[in-house]
């Protein structure tokens, strides 16, 4: 069989995609799918990859990154709920995030954020429905600071927008660009020790920087794939069925090994799992969906 040729136009992938693990996409139950789609694709500039009555899949050059599904019995999540803290969608470069800025700036949408996080600049806002996105692009690694642990820098500085506005390409926003990524996803949870026992030790993610009340998690020594917090979420239970939000995400292994050594641990600790045709199914402590593959 004939390979087919190698794209060189594509855009090299992020750090954070070329680490043993990282997250693939996340799905969002919603009330009015009209209406976040909208938002998804005409402020944060994702498009529409397919599309029926009943969900959405959004993503940036073919490559799916959110989807969004909705239905009858729909209930609204407490902002106290476990679930979704932001989804974290990682731009390729700092002119981009400028260009998303400006996009932003000149059609008036609210912004709740902005931060130098040491490793990466990063913009917050939330989807019309209450859930929480970040905008962010990262420094290179050579740039990050290490410590002896292995855990990495991190800070919440402030993030001058209007010189990041003014440093934004003038030829305007066309939707996010090739090689934009779901850089990680950020979660609300009950419990961080709790939270620690499953990503870090049964996932085998480790633990790349704690904040009061947070631990961020990573593979390959990124700054992390996901983080986890219990700011408004403190002893939250298990997600309710049909609740909105953040119904599941993926997690795809680069390193096979890896992955056998995630599913070692869920079968040592009888935590349910099941295979499908996109991987290994399970849900975390709080209800939320996990896919697993390879």
């Amino acid at each position: 069989m004939t390979e087919a040729p190698l794209n060189k136009d594509a855009p090299a992938l992020p750090f954070a995609l070329t680490r043993p693990a990282h997250v693939g996409g996340a799905h969002l139950v919603v009330s009015d799918l009209a209406r976040v789609s909208d938002y998804y694709q005409k402020v944060i500039g994702l498009s529409v990859i397919e599309k029926s009555p009943s969900g959405h899949v959004l993503g940036v050059a073919g490559v799916p990154l959110l989807t969004l599904s909705t239905g009858g019995s729909v209930s609204r999540a407490p902002r106290n709920a476990a679930g979704l803290f932001h989804t974290a969608f990682l731009v390729p470069n700092r002119a981009e995030l400028a260009r998303w800025l400006k996009h932003v700036a000149e059609n008036n949408v609210p912004l709740e954020g902005a931060s130098d996080h040491l490793v990466s600049e990063a913009i917050y806002l939330s989807d019309p429905e209450g859930n929480g996105i970040e905008i962010y692009r990262d420094r290179g690694p050579i740039e990050w600071t290490y410590h002896a642990d292995g855990t990495v820098e991190m800070a919440t500085d402030r993030l001058n927008l209007q010189e990041l506005y003014n440093s934004a390409p003038k030829d305007g926003f066309a939707g996010m660009a090739d090689g934009t990524a779901l850089g990680h996803i950020h979660l609300q949870v009950g419990d961080v020790p709790q939270a620690d026992a499953f990503y870090r030790d049964v996932l085998g993610l480790k633990i790349m920087a704690r904040y009061p009340g947070a631990s961020f998690f990573a593979t390959g020594q990124y700054h992390h794939h996901i983080a986890a917090n219990i700011w408004n979420s403190r002893g939250a239970r298990a997600r309710e069925a049909n609740m909105s939000g953040l119904s599941d995400y993926s997690i795809r292994f680069n390193d096979t090994s890896a992955l056998d050594t995630a599913l070692a641990a869920l079968e040592k600790q009888e935590i349910e799992r099941t295979k499908t045709a996109d991987g290994w199914v399970l849900k975390d402590p709080w209800g939320i969906g996990l896919t697993l593959s390879a």
